[in-house]
């Protein structure tokens, strides 16, 4: 299982998976990322928070911790 934590900058990758539950689940839904979707991963930060990302025409800035309930296939 690989997360989105994990998709090198410039790499893309098909979302499969939500992990999560509740509201935490919800947010990630809400802001785009659901099964099916392809992502590009644009920048990661120094310390490796947030992660910068293209989703649905728009750029979006996660957390890690986010990023890893994201089960994504490269």
């Amino acid at each position: 299982m690989k997360t989105l934590r994990e998709v090198p900058v410039g790499g893309t990758a098909r979302i499969v998976k939500l992990h999560g539950v509740g509201a935490v689940k919800r947010r990630i839904m809400d802001m785009g990322l659901t099964k099916g979707v392809v992502v590009l991963v644009r920048k990661v930060a120094p310390l490796g928070d947030p992660i910068e990302i293209n989703v649905r025409g728009y750029e979006l800035s996660i957390r890690k911790a986010d990023a890893d309930m994201v089960e994504v296939e490269l």
